[in-house]
């Protein structure tokens, strides 16, 4: 029988029927090695799909995934939930106008290469990798000259197009990146969301300034371990969740601040000497936080704004940019593909942990278990276990 995918050295062919392969075959002639890479052809996957225009999710199955031209076929091993998967899970007004189901959710994924589609290279069979979750059309004029980040026809797996919420991945190979054996997988799924706060962090350097992260969520955390990694020498969190902070304290944070009992401006008047800070990484989205972050930042100071506002904020121009002299910087994603190599290095080395955010791992099929704690705000990052190489 013809098994459905053969390799040679130079590429992956399919097979298109369902009869024999002669042996007397082009292939075979040309000296080609027939190898099959899946003997036992898996049919249907278990997935989490967004299955109706209504709240919740659905454990269901979805046909196998098929690696096309320039894709890898992955299995995925763990998975991790998202700020983005949740307004989805909840179907609220911007998912609404945007996701169009059936589709199966999410974006954060490890896992291994099982197969190469056609004209796939760079890649071998077995490789550890994860994903970037912005498909990009590689293209457009920022896409070809370094900003595709913000390429123009940006698709988001999980949202525009079927995520990574199942067992198997049919992904684009431009998307996807190597993982250092050295990182569990349990971590390395969490690099799309931890690539947001190397970006925001980084975009200017912060080794010996003073940096203040308003929004202690999971990638507020990750900015708050990344600036401790690379030499921040006095990092102050804001949060008004009291669990929030101490997980900001356990990975970096100098100082924490309540900003439900504490006046935020007079306390980081007090512990910059009236200066204020060099950095402010604003991530919460919340518009207080973002007229305050102008407030905090020093004259000739740094901003990056990556929290998103549900409506229009009302800012002071004049007085709080312009006469400050501020450096403002929009953050979206992460610049492809440099950030996802410093973060990928800072992670292989140890200098960076951030073990101490991941702080729940459930079974795959648990996703509403793990939802419901993101809606509680009673975790950092949840991870789903979806192999049993998850670890």
């Amino acid at each position: 029988m013809c098994l459905p995918f053969f390799h040679h050295p130079m590429r992956v062919v399919q097979c298109q029927d369902v009869g024999t392969v002669p042996i007397s075959s082009s292939l075979f002639t040309r000296g080609c090695l027939i190898l099959p890479l899946l003997t036992d052809r898996i049919d249907i996957v278990n997935a989490i799909v967004k299955s109706t225009p209504a709240a919740g999710a659905l454990w269901t199955t979805r046909p196998m995934p098929v690696a096309g031209v320039g894709e890898l076929l992955v299995r995925i091993d763990a998975v991790s939930l998202c700020g983005t998967d949740l307004h989805v899970y909840n179907w609220d007004a911007w998912s609404a106008g945007r996701v169009k189901p059936p589709i199966t959710m999410g974006h954060e994924w490890a896992g291994e290469v099982l197969e190469l589609g056609p004209n796939t290279t760079g890649f071998t069979v077995g490789d550890r990798v994860s994903g970037e979750s912005h498909k990009i059309c590689g293209h457009c004029r920022q896409c070809r000259t370094g900003d595709g980040h913000v390429c123009t026809s940006t698709q988001i797996f999980g949202v525009d197009t079927d995520g990574c919420f199942g067992q198997y991945f049919a992904v684009p190979a431009a998307s996807v990146l190597k993982n250092d054996p050295r990182i569990p997988n349990t971590i390395s799924c969490l690099q799309d969301p931890l690539g947001n706060a190397v970006h925001a962090a980084l975009v200017e350097p912060v080794a010996g300034k003073s940096v203040a992260v308003l929004g202690c969520g999971p990638i507020g955390l990750f900015a708050i371990a990344v600036c401790r990694a690379v030499g921040a020498t006095n990092i102050i969190a804001t949060d008004a969740s009291a669990y929030r902070l101490d997980l900001a304290k356990t990975v970096g944070a100098d100082h924490v601040l309540n900003v439900r009992d504490t006046d935020v401006d007079d306390a980081v008047a007090t512990l910059t000497h009236g200066m204020g800070v060099d950095v402010v990484l604003e991530m919460s989205g919340a518009p207080k936080a973002i007229q305050q972050s102008l407030r905090l930042a020093k004259p000739g100071g740094r901003i990056s704004l990556m929290g998103i506002p549900a409506g229009n904020v009302d800012l002071n121009v004049a007085e709080d940019i312009i006469f400050k002299g501020l450096r403002i910087h929009g953050v979206v994603g992460r610049r492809l593909y440099d950030t996802w190599f410093t973060m990928q290095d800072l992670l292989a080395s140890g200098r960076l942990d951030v073990t101490p955010i991941r702080t729940h791992i459930l079974p795959f099929d648990q996703f509403d278990a793990g939802f419901a704690l993101m809606q509680a705000g009673s975790c950092g990052k949840v991870v789903l276990k979806v192999s049993d190489h998850a670890d």
